[in-house]
């Protein structure tokens, strides 16, 4: 068997030298908790390094990082619970996930709610302080003083 510097899962190449269980939170959509879990569903030893793994079990933890939400996994740990569109627990991986994000911004912000017109203000989102913090999210750039310039005629 053969070690292999990069291993393909997900549409993500990742890391051989690495565990399995902490290269796999490299695919976005994939925390390590979730890692654990899969490792322990496709029982594959997440203490093992990615580069050592067979074909076969890069195949089992590749079916299984994509189908997470038919696995039966707990709904607990899926990012994306009682989908608006749906109304299924699933979870999301990958640029799906950015995709969707943005989906769900732009439809916050066309129904003109609270949290649309915080986004659309580029203000905090979940009730922060605004006071001493935030500040680079709220000007346009530095301000500064100008400088005035003359105009000799």
């Amino acid at each position: 068997m053969e070690f292999k510097h990069l291993v393909r899962v997900a549409s993500t190449d990742l890391d051989g030298r690495k565990k399995v269980m902490f290269a796999l939170t490299k695919i976005k959509g994939i925390h390590l908790m979730l890692a654990n879990a899969v490792c322990n569903l496709v029982s594959v030893d997440k203490n093992k390094r990615t580069g050592t793994l067979s074909d076969n079990e890069v195949e089992k933890l590749n079916e299984a990082v994509t189908q997470i939400d038919k696995k039966g996994l707990p709904e607990w740990l899926l990012n994306r619970r009682k989908d608006p569109e749906t109304g299924l627990d699933k979870h999301i991986i990958g640029p799906d996930l950015k995709f969707t994000e943005d989906n769900d911004i732009k439809m916050l912000k066309k129904i003109k709610s609270y949290k649309g017109f915080r986004h659309q203000w580029g203000l905090p989102v979940r009730g922060q302080r605004t006071k001493s913090n935030f500040r680079k999210n709220k000007g346009k750039g530095s301000l500064g003083v100008k400088k005035k310039t003359t105009i000799k005629t």
